[in-house]
């Protein structure tokens, strides 16, 4: 099957659904002068190109853990462009709702062609899936000043213009567009509202596990990138950071975000959050979009959002974490992320006078990193936001990694027979809920209604579970505890 595009024609191939366009570039490659430059339209080519494999993924800095890496690969796929996206469509002549999926990776890792996210099942329920690629880590959010900032933000719009201007050739609405995203891609998905290049390019919105509280001022930014330079011995400039070779780039990355978010170097004691993220520069990004959303910004794009019951236990149950952490370990990370730890821990043992330090630990950076924040922006948009929180928890790890940060990606996808994250679900994740959450998903990008109340003013969020059922204010406990704290 060929299409033809303003840029060129593009041949795919058949699925079990209709048909898959994948590694189409929606910019031009970001090399050269382009590397820390705003994304370019992309280049014209003669005839038709072959789409029917992935293309390149961009260049990142390999996982810092190598647990992870291991139980959640990121493809590596070398190629001059890494500025593509990958479709799939029921019908090329249709007029089928469109899902863009925004991966997640701590805007550091990821790509759009783990075999996780193939968007065959939306395809057979009359859905056109768009997963993209876009710049990560420093050649996505490093703050320069001699570089357009929030780059990685801007491919990220740049391919929601070419779903606009060309995926109705692929059988899409442009006028029917959800951007959905998870982890990091849910918090991109957030911010959107607030930059206003992207308006008018998306209708709905699904944010799965992150949201729009998650920003460096300028101030931040600028220390980040002088702490590139240190550790690269350049200037803290893109000019300076382009001359060093890739490879070194990336290690020099990896060094200083274990080195800010460690807790071990007392000058960044404060720093809590992700190290590579957008900016509120004031231009591309003009305010904090958690304020922005509040007062306004994005009031007529329906919102899907949620979290999963045990976020964090990704990063403890499988990395041995569990095992060394005692009560001191608790109070010190837990005093890096509010100013009384001591009663913030009791307010937690309090509800569960049984749990451990690792099960306090989980929840407590659970609700401060992705759960309090969900709830916040879901009771904010309460009249137009639909809630939910995933909860299965599986086998694995004798029970304790718990309904964690990613597991319910295949889930949204209906792919839990691809080996991505199998490690972390076991052999016993339960097609029926697959079913059931790839619905919502599905019903949400076509009528805008998963299928349950919105959150309203008494905190309806819909589990997903065994069994699901809507349940009322499950985020008493997160909301609570982190009243009148900044996240």
């Amino acid at each position: 099957m060929d299409v033809i595009t303003r840029q060129g024609g593009f041949r795919g191939a058949p699925t079990s659904s209709g048909w898959s366009f994948k590694g189409v570039p929606y910019a031009a490659a970001p090399v050269g002068e382009a590397r820390f430059a705003a994304p370019r339209p992309p280049e014209p080519h003669e005839g038709v190109a072959d789409a029917t494999e992935y293309g390149a993924t961009v260049s990142t800095p390999p996982q810092r853990s190598a647990v992870i890496d291991a139980l959640l690969p990121d493809p590596r796929r070398p190629g001059p462009n890494g500025l593509n996206l990958n479709i799939w469509t029921p019908d090329v002549t249709g007029r089928a709702p469109v899902l863009v999926f925004v991966h997640g990776g701590g805007f550091a890792t990821g790509a759009g062609s783990t075999t996780a996210f193939d968007g065959t099942a939306f395809a057979r329920d009359g859905v056109v899936a768009v997963t993209v690629n876009y710049r990560l880590a420093a050649e996505g959010f490093a703050f320069f000043p001699d570089a357009v900032p929030n780059r990685g933000l801007l491919d990220v719009v740049a391919a929601l213009e070419w779903v606009r201007t060309e995926i109705a050739n692929f059988g899409g609405d442009p006028a029917r567009v959800t951007v959905c995203g998870e982890s990091a891609g849910a918090m991109a998905v957030c911010t959107l509202p607030a930059v206003p290049r992207a308006k008018g390019l998306f209708h709905r919105a699904i944010s799965q596990s992150g949201t729009a509280h998650h920003v460096h001022t300028v101030e931040r930014a600028r220390l980040v990138a002088a702490e590139l330079a240190a550790e690269l011995g350049t200037e803290a400039t893109a000019e300076a950071v382009a001359a060093v070779p890739e490879d070194r780039l990336h290690a020099a990355s990896n060094a200083v975000m274990n080195r800010l978010t460690s807790g071990r170097d007392p000058r960044f004691a404060a720093f809590t959050r992700l190290v590579f993220q957008p900016v509120v520069d004031g231009d591309i990004l003009p305010e904090h979009p958690y304020r922005a959303m509040t007062e306004g910004a994005g009031a007529g794009i329906g919102l899907l959002i949620g979290a999963n019951a045990e976020e964090y236990g990704l990063f403890v149950a499988p990395t041995g974490m569990g095992d060394k952490l005692t009560e001191d370990v608790l109070r010190a990370t837990t005093a890096r992320i509010c100013p009384d730890p001591d009663a913030m821990i009791a307010a937690y043992r309090a509800g569960r006078p049984d749990a451990s330090a690792a099960e306090l630990f989980v929840e407590i950076q659970s609700d401060w990193f992705c759960v309090a924040p969900t709830e916040r922006l879901a009771a904010a948009r309460r009249e137009s936001a639909y809630a939910y929180q995933f909860a299965w928890r599986p086998s694995t790890y004798d029970g304790r990694v718990g309904a964690c940060h990613t597991l319910e990606i295949p889930f949204v996808f209906d792919t839990l027979a691809d080996p991505w994250g199998s490690g972390l679900r076991g052999t016993e994740a339960p097609q029926a809920l697959a079913d059931e959450m790839h619905a919502a998903w599905v019903a949400f990008v076509r009528d805008g209604d998963p299928g349950w109340p919105v959150h309203g003013a008494s905190g309806t969020v819909h589990r997903f579970g065994t069994p699901s059922g809507t349940v009322t204010d499950p985020w008493a406990r997160a909301r609570e505890a982190w009243a009148g704290r900044e996240l």
